[in-house]
């Protein structure tokens, strides 16, 4: 499945440049003109989804500013609070993704990394510590998601709204994803935020 995943970015490259040369057109936003699948721009995301059988595996990696409000290491109380209070809704993915109840998705894996996170399940922290020394300031943060649904042809798709409400700070997302029907491409924003599988 992981396959599937990582092909994503690749396979659905042309849909993505078409939906945001499209949204160029229409808004002339100077950040969008330099956008690039997978680069590091404050207040875009990615998100990649995999439908397979019964597994839904799902990916976000956005720069920590957009989740955080800033991406330098917590060092006041007010950011090491800030740091809790999005890795706690990062943690809870059932309420960001929008996942049919009638799908009965159980979360089966979640993996959070990001140089800003300490402790538990960050094994490769401090090779992407080196990895974000090497590129600047810059932080991101990496969620990979992994449920088991009991009834998968009950799950349409994803309905980010949740999510775009939770992390103001992401102003679009660049999602990608894969399922029964194919695969397809959309940039969502808090007002369109649901894409289909």
């Amino acid at each position: 499945m992981r396959h599937l995943l990582l092909a994503l970015p690749f396979a659905l490259l042309p849909v993505i440049a078409h939906a945001n040369e499209h949204h160029h057109h229409d808004h002339h936003d100077h950040h969008d003109e330099h956008a690039s699948l997978g680069s590091h721009e404050h207040g875009v995301a990615q998100l990649d989804a995999a439908l397979e059988g019964t597994v839904l595996e799902i990916e976000l990696r956005s720069p920590a500013i957009n989740l955080l409000g800033f991406e330098h290491a917590a060092n006041s109380a007010e950011d090491k609070r800030k740091v809790a209070d999005a890795r706690a809704q990062l943690e809870q993915p059932g309420r960001l993704f929008g996942l049919s109840a009638e799908a009965g998705c159980k979360l089966d894996e979640a993996r959070l990394e990001s140089p800003l996170f300490a402790g538990k399940g960050h094994e490769h922290e401090h090779e992407h510590e080196h990895e974000q020394h090497d590129a600047g300031t810059h932080s991101d943060v990496h969620a990979h998601y992994r449920y088991d649904c009991s009834t998968p042809d009950a799950l349409t798709g994803l309905d980010l709204r949740a999510l775009f409400e939770a992390f103001p700070g992401t102003e679009k997302i660049q999602a990608q994803v894969i399922g029964p029907n194919g695969q397809q491409g959309k940039l969502l924003r808090a007002n369109q935020a649901q894409i289909t599988f």
